[in-house]
């Protein structure tokens, strides 16, 4: 990739990126350009789209340009700009956290109905989320329900550390906590509604990943064991002693999973409630009940 003219500009700086992104293969190739453009620059898209002309110093448009080598040979967007947006929340991103896509929205879709049940009968609602990553799932959650609070946790001290860092970055921080945990082993509170996004993912599957997740998400956040399930198995087996009688236990599920979860959960007590399917009209949330 062709290094920056001296004081280039940032419209100038959109065409060269996205070409060069482009010509690589890169899928939305002038998105991601204007998105490292304005990241890197300050520059707002509504400039970048209007054709901004403002000069950027060489040691920035050298930072983009760095940047933009790693779009280019398949780093994902998110990963490079170290943040994301989901579901009203703005999340840091960390090595040890998953990049939490739009298809975990739809679990957020369906548990905040009952969170907001839960607190307007009960004055509060607490929320457990397994594996909370980002805390993308009970930050979401959190925003829309004044009255719930959450605990989240995950077998990595960098991502409960990161979970925690979203929390007060979003002002949530008091109704919200992260502790390192292997699943339920840290904690010792009754939940009102137990919410996972857990590995899912086979290791026959994991090995035929798109490189731009296998080598970018952290292999714990994805793998969920030989048959994908191993996750489910063990939330389910200790759910019940950590849920009210009333309670509800929310999983993200594989496109494929649907019986196989439902089994899971039926062995432990549990009858499915409700579900939903993301935007390609995949299996993707389902609730339980006991």
């Amino acid at each position: 990739m062709a290094k920056a003219a001296i004081a280039p500009k940032a419209g100038d700086l959109v065409k060269q990126i996205a070409e060069e992104l482009r010509a690589a293969g890169v899928e939305n190739a002038a998105q991601d350009a204007r998105a490292l453009v304005a990241h890197f620059a300050g520059v707002t898209l509504t400039e970048l789209v209007a054709g901004d002309g403002r000069e950027i110093d060489t040691a920035t448009a050298e930072r983009l340009l760095s940047a933009a080598r790693r779009a280019a040979i398949g780093e994902p967007l998110f990963r490079i700009l170290g943040r994301r947006a989901f579901y009203g929340v703005e999340l840091e991103l960390s090595p040890e956290t998953l990049d939490p896509r739009p298809d975990t929205e739809v679990l957020v879709d369906r548990i905040i109905p009952h969170a907001r049940r839960i607190a307007a009968s009960h004055g509060c609602c607490n929320l457990l989320d397994l594996g909370t990553g980002t805390g993308a799932i009970a930050l979401a959650v959190l925003k829309e329900v004044g009255d719930a609070t959450a605990l989240g946790v995950d077998i990595s001290a960098g991502a409960v550390e990161t979970a925690n860092a979203n929390a007060r970055s979003n002002g949530l921080d008091a109704r919200f906590r992260a502790v390192v945990s292997d699943w339920f082993s840290a904690v010792n509170e009754i939940f009102h509604i137990i919410v996972s996004n857990p590995p899912y993912i086979s290791a026959t599957e994991y090995a035929s990943l798109p490189r731009n997740v296998r080598l970018f998400d952290p292999e714990s956040a994805l793998l969920g064991g030989f048959d994908g399930l191993e996750a489910y198995r063990a939330i389910a087996a200790s759910a019940a002693g950590y849920l009210h009688a009333d309670g509800l236990v929310g999983v993200e599920i594989g496109y494929n999973q649907r019986v196989a979860v439902c089994g899971v959960f039926a062995q432990c007590g549990f009858t499915l409630s409700e579900s939903a399917s993301d935007l390609a009209g995949h299996d993707r949330a389902l609730l339980f009940l006991r």
